[in-house]
This record gives structure tokens, C-alpha cells and sequence, in this order.
């Protein structure tokens, strides 16, 4: 698949959302679905929702609408005009330009939004819903760059040591994302003590004694990749290879139960009933347990009351977690099982068999 088919494919959705929200067009301009439209551009300078360049998808055409200190960049590295969206743009202090635009392209006026605009019904929703099957250009670009979020994860963790703080394993990891050209949109680290306290652990200056866990999520032009590894300087434990053990197996059923059709609540209240199975209930309410993950970090996480089924080659990275542990890898869900996204490149190994299916997982490193 061509940049320029999967572009077709994506307007045809887009265009497939104008009746039912009583529109003649739609205007993105979030970050995500700008990426998503462009097969993985580039609309930000910094990290947010919102880009510096909105895409307009109109009944028979598709326009680029920014100001001048953007456009130049739009257009030449971008592509958009060779992608087949012709720039407006105007001087960076003409605040009206934009609506004006928009009116001007769209003489009914009746355009939606990806987000809250007086001049239309926001239906960025609706948008995200046509997001969720992955093109076979998706597919490919997933896994092309699941490899490199996994190497660079335990790369770095691997040369982590007793006495580094959290913050330089971060910065480790911040660099070789960087300068592969990924986007760093969340980073966990966590050692000693601070593994069994806290489920998000945002980096501090602690020193690392004994045990390090690193993951968060990494942008690959535009799609979310998100793993944990884990690595321990004194030897793991009888009770820790135990309870880890336990943590994967609940991992591989829900990735197991993630088929397409299956409702997302449906995999949700199995992992419970896997939790309790492994002596673990009162584990499941401590964390989430993820979901579907694509142009942000997560679609939804999951919970009881999430409507919807799980869509053909849609994304996933549950992250069941116990206190001390977590398994954390994304796949994509396709009709004849999953495809790994991220999977052990130079981390030790483990295969765990659920369902009569093998899973291959990164095991708790050791270096001591």
C-alpha cells in the first residue's frame, strides 16, 4: 500500500462521517489525527493536542490551512501539497484567517471538528472511531517501529546500574528515541521501593539499589508504542519469578481474548476473574488495565462501562500489574491471532503457554 492509497482510504472514512453529523466537512487539527490523515506528518512543535496545521476534508477536495511561519515547512518536508493538500496560509497575527478559511472553502458553513469550535459541532470522536482498523501501511509501520521502541527500552535498561538515579536512566532513554527520531510521549522508571508504590512512577533523583523498571510510550510517525522491562542487580526471588510468572499469564490471556468482534469489557471482566484465579483480586483494582492504543497513548482505558467491540487489526497494550511487577507490550488484534509490536529483542526470554497458545515475553533481566 501506497502513502497515497492509505490517504484514500482515510478521506473515504472521513467523507463516510459527513451525513450522520449533518456536515459538508471536517477540519482536524489535533496532533493525532493529523499524523493519522498524513500516513505520520509531523503538525507540532511542541507535544500536545492541538497542531499548528489543520487538514480540510471537504465532499471532492482536501486543503491545508496554517500560517506562514509553518508553511514553508509544510510544504517542503511534509508534503502536503504532493500529499494533495493545497496551503492557504496567511501573516501568524491574522487570528481570523483561519475561520474565515474555513467559510470560504465550505459555503454552507457546516463543518465539523476534531475538536471545540464555535463555528461547528465538535465530531473528533466520531474521527477517532475510523482510527482504530489499522491500514496495512500502519500494520507494517507498527512493527517497523516496535523494534526500535524495544531495543532502545532494554538497551538502556541494560546498562543501567546500582547507584545511577532514575532521572539518567530516563535521559538514557530520551536520547536514543531522539535520535532515532521518535518522540518520547511518556517515560516510567522506578527502582527498589518505588516498583511496589506507585503504578505511574514519574522519574525521580532516587538512587537505584537493587531492582529498575523502564517503559512509557514512544511516538513512531504518529503511533503510539508503549513496554515495560524490568531488571534486577541481585538475584530474583523464588516469590518474585512466582508472582511474575503470574502477571505474563494474565498478560497472554487478555491478549489472547483480544479477537476482533469480542466487546472490550468482555476482556476486561476475564482479566478479573484471571487475577482472582492467581490469587490476585484485590490486585486488579489498583491499576487500570489499559486498552486500546493507536495515534495517542491510549484510545480508552478500558473500563466497565467502555462501549465498543474490538475492531480488525486494532491496537492494543493491556498493562496488568501487580505490586512489584507489570507486563506491558503492544500487539495488534487481527482475526488470525496477534501480531507482536513490541517483543524481547536483547532481553532474556520466556515462553508462557495460555489457552494451548506460546507467547514469547521478555523475562526479569539479571545482572549481578
Amino acid at each position: 500500500m501506497t502513502i497515497q492509497e492509505e490517504i484514500q482510504v482515510k478521506l473515504q472514512r472521513v467523507r463516510s462521517l459527513f451525513d450522520g453529523n449533518d456536515v459538508d466537512a471536517i477540519y482536524l487539527k489535533r496532533q493525532d489525527n493529523f499524523s493519522w490523515l498524513t500516513a505520520g506528518g509531523i503538525s507540532y512543535v511542541g507535544l500536545g493536542e492541538m497542531g499548528n496545521c489543520g487538514l480540510l476534508v471537504t465532499r471532492d477536495a482536501t486543503y491545508a490551512i496554517t500560517n506562514d511561519v509553518e508553511a514553508a515547512r509544510m510544504r517542503d518536508e511534509e508534503k502536503l501539497e504532493e500529499l494533495g493538500f493545497p496551503i492557504h496560509t496567511a501573516v501568524w497575527y491574522e487570528n481570523s484567517f483561519e475561520g474565515e478559511t474555513l467559510k470560504s472553502l465550505v459555503p454552507s458553513g457546516k463543518i465539523g471538528f476534531d475538536h471545540g469550535n464555535a463555528i461547528g459541532p465538535n465530531v473528533g470522536n466520531d474521527v477517532k472511531l475510523q482510527r482504530f482498523s489499522l491500514t496495512e501501511g500502519e500494520v507494517e509501520r507498527y512493527q517497523i517501529g516496535g523494534a526500535l521502541v524495544a531495543r532502545a527500552i532494554e538497551e538502556t535498561i541494560s546498562q543501567a546500574r546500582p547507584g545511577d538515579t532514575e532521572y539518567q536512566v530516563v535521559g538514557n532513554l530520551v536520547k536514543r528515541i531522539r535520535e532515532q527520531g521518535m518522540d518520547v510521549v511518556s517515560a516510567m522508571c522506578a527502582s527498589d521501593e518505588r516498583i511496589y508504590n506507585y503504578r505511574h512512577p514519574v522519574p525521580t533523583d532516587k538512587v537505584i539499589r537493587e531492582r529498575v523498571q523502564l517503559g512509557g510510550n514512544m511516538r513512531y510517525k504518529g503511533l503510539i508504542i508503549c513496554c515495560t522491562r524490568l531488571l534486577n542487580f541481585v538475584p530474583v526471588t523464588p516469590e518474585l519469578a512466582a508472582q511474575y510468572q503470574a502477571n505474563v499469564e494474565i498478560d497472554c490471556a487478555m491478549m489472547l481474548n483480544s479477537r476482533p468482534g469480542t466487546a472490550f469489557t468482555a476482556v476486561l471482566e476475564d482479566a478479573r476473574k484471571d487475577y482472582e484465579a492467581h490469587g490476585y483480586g484485590e490486585q486488579f483494582k489498583k491499576h487500570h488495565q489499559g486498552g486500546p492504543i493507536g495515534y495517542v497513548a491510549r484510545d480508552y482505558r478500558v473500563d466497565f462501562g467502555t462501549p465498543g467491540v474490538i475492531q480488525e487489526n486494532q491496537a492494543f497494550c493491556w498493562n496488568p500489574s501487580i505490586s512489584g511487577t507489570k507486563s506491558e507490550d503492544t500487539i495488534i488484534c487481527t482475526a488470525d491471532g496477534i501480531i507482536p509490536v513490541t517483543r524481547p529483542i536483547i532481553a532474556p526470554k520466556m515462553t508462557v503457554t495460555v489457552g494451548g497458545e506460546t507467547f514469547t515475553r521478555a523475562a526479569i533481566w539479571e545482572a549481578f
